[in-house]
C-alpha cells in the first residue's frame, strides 16, 4: 500500500545550512529594518533623528532602508530569490551610505564589511549548490542506459 501524501525529497547538508544561513540574514535585516522605523519616528536617539529633522540625503535613503530591510527579511526568510534581490539592493545602498558618501553619512566601516562577508558567503553557497545540482544530474544520466 502507497502512502497517501508523496514524501518531499530529502535536503542536503548544503541545502539545510543555506536555508539556516538564509534565515538568520533575514532576521538581521528585520533588525536593521526595525532599527531604521525606530530612527524615522524618533523613538531612538533621543528623537533627533526623526524623518521631519532629517537633511535631504537621509530623508531619501532612510525611508527607502526601512521598507526594503523588512521586506527582503520576508524573502529571505521564505527562501525567494526576490529575497536576496532586495537584500542586495539595501545592501548596496548601505555601502555606498558609508563608503561613497562617508561625507554625507558619516563613516561606518562595519557594515560594509558585513554585508561584502555575507555577499561572499551567500555566492559559496550558490555555488555549492550548483555544483551538488550538477553533480545529481551526472548521476541520473549514468544510471540511464
Amino acid at each position: 500500500m502507497e502512502p497517501d501524501s508523496p514524501s518531499a525529497p530529502r535536503r542536503s547538508l548544503t541545502e539545510i545550512l543555506f536555508v539556516l544561513f538564509l534565515r538568520m540574514i533575514a532576521v538581521t535585516c528585520f533588525w536593521f529594518g526595525l532599527q531604521y522605523w525606530a530612527m524615522l519616528v524618533g523613538y531612538s536617539l533621543d528623537g533627533r533623528a526623526r524623518f521631519d529633522l532629517l537633511n535631504l540625503p537621509w530623508r531619501v535613503t532612510a525611508p527607502a532602508l526601512a521598507v526594503l530591510f523588512p521586506v527582503a527579511s520576508l524573502g529571505l526568510w521564505l527562501v525567494t530569490s526576490w529575497g536576496a534581490v532586495l537584500w542586495a539592493i539595501a545592501a548596496i545602498i548601505q555601502v555606498l551610505m558609508y563608503v561613497v558618501w562617508a561625507d554625507l553619512f558619516g563613516h561606518n566601516r562595519l557594515v560594509p564589511i558585513l554585508h561584502v562577508l555575507v555577499a561572499s558567503l551567500y555566492i559559496v553557497f550558490r555555488l555549492s549548490l550548483w555544483l551538488e545540482e550538477r553533480r545529481k544530474e551526472e548521476r541520473i544520466r549514468i544510471d540511464l542506459p
